[in-house]
């Protein structure tokens, strides 16, 4: 069960200490701010992330008025266990998770991996997904998931970012433009806000596993995305080196009367390059009582 909620709510990302929860023969590490009350926004993140990689000034936004939840799967951060070796398993992590905590209707946005095991979460509980957002993703069989994910980018981009002594994120995330550069500093800067409390780093194993699942997911049969019933956002950059831009189209023209928003002058990154009108259109796509 969760640990206690008597605790003031915190209301932003900084001072959101890290809970636990058990879930099943795992102790899952989660976050959880904002108002009590309302639909819950549930957060899955991308290859190699952790709680800490969520941006501060995107999570702050929506949580001034919702309530927003976001997690580390099975082997990854603070979390026990073994990263689940398909992206349908850690679907059914995610769905422990949510029952664990007691929802039983939620939002759900999944960014890059975590919007592979959002589309997976909304196939297989159609009734527990009210709106949905996809950012930075693409559907199973997508071509090209499987090229990135091998030495041809993330690798080599972790080689440089080492010797530049930075984070992988500032090449694999955003071009390499001087908008794309100042894009990535202040990303980058967001995500050292936090002090207190940081969760621990995903483990080489573990990386190297979800990088396994995601070759795998590439390479995996397409789903049927007309069986996703919850009006979906749709969101990337209009260069995404990492899970081709042109996934998201597909998936727009999959997913029944979802909306697609793609930005100019951006990659993978691009929701947080952009994160102001992102919030903005989450917020738009999330308000709403149906």
């Amino acid at each position: 069960m969760a640990e206690s909620d008597v605790r003031p709510r915190p209301t932003t990302w900084a001072t959101a200490p890290n809970r636990r929860i058990v879930v099943g023969s795992h102790t899952l590490v989660y976050r959880d701010l904002g108002p009590a009350s309302g639909v819950p926004l549930v957060l899955l993140t991308h290859l190699g992330a952790t709680l800490d990689e969520w941006d501060p000034r995107f999570v702050d936004a929506l949580a001034r008025d919702r309530r927003v939840v976001a997690l580390d799967l099975p082997g990854v951060g603070g979390s026990t266990g073994r990263v689940p070796g398909t992206v349908a398993a850690m679907a059914r992590s995610a769905e422990g998770f949510v029952a664990a905590l007691g929802l039983t209707r939620m939002d759900l946005l999944g960014f890059s991996l975590g919007g592979f095991i959002a589309q997976q979460v909304a196939l297989d509980v159609p009734g527990l997904v009210r709106r949905l957002v996809l950012a930075g993703t693409g559907p199973a069989g997508g071509a090209g998931i499987d090229r990135p994910t091998g030495g041809a980018y993330v690798y080599w981009d972790m080689a440089r970012a080492a010797m530049a002594r930075t984070d992988a994120k500032e090449f694999l995330f955003f071009p390499r433009t001087p908008t794309g550069k100042a894009a990535a500093e202040a990303y980058l800067a967001r995500l050292r806000e936090r002090v207190m409390d940081r969760d621990a780093p995903i483990r080489l194993s573990s990386f190297r596993r979800q990088i396994t699942t995601i070759r795998d997911w590439g390479r995996s049969e397409p789903q049927d995305l007309a069986r996703i019933i919850a009006p979906t956002l749709i969101a990337n950059g209009d260069h995404d080196r990492m899970v081709p831009t042109d996934l998201s189209h597909d998936m727009h023209a999959r997913i029944p009367g979802s909306t697609l928003i793609i930005y100019p002058g951006a990659g993978h990154g691009g929701v947080f390059q952009h994160v102001d009108e992102f919030v903005d259109a989450v917020r738009a796509h999330l308000h709403t009582d149906s």
